[in-house]
């Protein structure tokens, strides 16, 4: 099992001295570097000499850690290439070998290879690689998507469960669930069905860390880290194990949570849930759009996670009971039964005629509209008239001339309008193709591709994000400059490029 404590843990004094100092343009940096010594010698060094006349802290830490890289790998971008060659040419320069082991590194190695998203993001990124994942699959790389499985599956034996990512400061949280859709297109790819067979006991490892504490839950509405009793079921939430101060974003966080004027472990804890969403950060989570101190990521039941684990609950049963465990397969098919209900009914607006995330406590929606709308009609447990009008304020309010729009508010955070993101850009794609509205669907996808491709032409680049109301123009907002890459965007375009037969 992995027990390795992340870098504030480690280094202590040392840790919020470099922090604070802001000696790094990038708060990930020092919690990414590497130490050239045990951690116990370097805070030995750093006591003795921290007091000293000259002391200068960025030349000590240079001294005892090897920095990473700004790009991990140089790579030449050039619009002269056909993007069909750039991203032929990229799956390479975002794989990483296995990890060689390094006790004291906060990277937690895996044993097969992966692919990383790209710039700051040196690691794998849980909910992004099922995205990277299918543009391996377009690019016929099966054996990639067996590693990355793989990985992922180590990761449940050893944790408990996938973490943000693989590293130690992210062992607190996960990220939106997507394993199963990992495994069941591994079985794809392969042709082989049993393969879902394989990964049963990570599958259900997984419902477990998500449904953690459930069986404690007696008083409805009463809830404990992710798990929240509804009704005869439980729906979920985002969470964090911790509520401190995330170690690569520590001095952020510190100064949001003193203009919060909040309890500060509430703060971090939602800050951290915001994180575990994926949507970092969204006027989704926020009581003011206008603030990032109102954040309230836990106390929101949202749309997309508690459809995602519908997902899980259902493959379960039906894995179950086709390995002749009829038993087990029963009491999962009756949890998916009891989540579909509470998702169609209690997620569904009527008076919006759109799916929403709702308040914890009140039950009822937040005020927010998102692409989040898009996960029922994805997996297919929407009605015909809940989809209907799904479609119909997607179609009208949130397509832009670069995209379907993340959400209707412009909070000057990352996930919210003007920008669009190639991962709801295909759960939106798909979810439309699968109540039969094909010409919104395909609009709104060749819009994205003409946006992508508008930007490669000027700058060589497939990026993190796109501003999907101004073609052309580079996304704002978030914790960090735009990154270029960029896995899943470069995934979802190939996908997009090889369903409608174009280049």
């Amino acid at each position: 099992m992995i027990h390795r404590v992340a870098p504030d843990e480690v280094y202590g004094e040392l840790f919020e001295a470099v922090q604070t100092g802001r000696i790094f343009d990038d708060s990930k940096t020092f919690v990414d570097a590497v130490p050239k010594r045990t951690p116990d010698t370097i805070n030995q060094f750093y006591s003795e000499n921290m007091h000293k006349t000259g002391f200068d802290l960025r030349a000590f830490v240079e001294a005892h850690f090897d920095l990473p890289d700004v790009h991990s790998d140089e790579f030449a971008s050039t619009a002269d290439r056909p993007v069909r060659q750039h991203i032929e040419m990229l799956w390479d320069v975002l794989t990483r070998a296995s990890d060689s082991e390094q006790p004291i590194s906060s990277r937690i190695s895996l044993p097969n290879s992966y692919v990383v998203p790209g710039g700051r993001f040196r690691e794998i990124y849980y909910w992004d690689s099922y995205f990277t994942m299918l543009g391996l699959a377009a690019a016929g790389r099966f054996d990639a998507i067996e590693d990355m499985v793989e990985n992922f599956a180590f990761l449940i034996d050893e944790i408990g469960f996938i973490p943000n990512g693989n590293r130690t400061y992210f062992c607190t949280r996960s990220q939106p669930p997507f394993f199963v859709l990992m495994v069941e297109l591994l079985a794809e790819v392969r042709r082989d069905r049993t393969i879902i067979h394989r990964y049963l006991p990570q599958l259900r490892r997984e419902h477990e860390f998500w449904m953690r504490g459930a069986n404690d839950l007696v008083k409805e509405g009463s809830s404990i880290a992710r798990v929240v009793k509804i009704g005869d079921g439980f729906l979920n939430r985002y969470w964090d194990d911790s509520n401190k101060p995330r170690a690569e974003s520590f001095v952020e966080d510190r100064d949001y949570a003193s203009m919060s004027e909040r309890d500060g472990g509430e703060f971090y804890r939602d800050i951290r849930a915001a994180c575990e969403s994926g949507w970092d950060f969204s006027s989704r989570w926020l009581d003011d759009s206008a603030s990032l101190e109102s954040i309230c990521t836990t106390s929101i039941l949202p749309v997309d996670l508690n459809t995602i684990l519908w997902r899980l609950e259902k493959v379960l049963g039906d894995t179950y009971t086709e390995i002749g465990d009829v038993q087990t397969g029963a009491s999962y098919e009756e949890r998916a039964a009891m989540r579909k209900q509470l998702v169609t009914s209690l997620f569904f607006d009527e008076s919006e005629g759109f799916f929403t995330d709702l308040n914890m406590s009140t039950r009822k929606p937040t005020n927010v509209l998102s692409l989040a709308a898009a996960y029922p009609l994805f997996f297919g447990i929407a009605s015909p008239s809940q989809a209907s009008l799904t479609v119909a304020r997607i179609h009208e309010e949130f397509l832009a001339p670069g995209g379907w729009q993340t959400t209707l508010k412009s909070s000057g955070q990352q996930w919210d309008l003007p920008n669009g993101w190639a991962p709801l850009q295909w759960i939106v794609f798909v979810g439309l193709r699968n109540y039969g509205f094909t010409e919104e669907a395909d609009l709104g996808a060749r819009r994205w591709m003409e946006n992508n491709l508008g930007v490669y032409q000027q700058t060589g680049k497939l990026l993190e994000k796109y501003d999907v109301q101004q073609i052309g123009v580079l996304a704002t907002g978030g914790e960090y400059i735009v990154q270029d890459g960029f896995g899943w965007t470069n995934a979802i375009l190939l996908k997009l490029l090889n369903h409608f037969g174009e280049d």
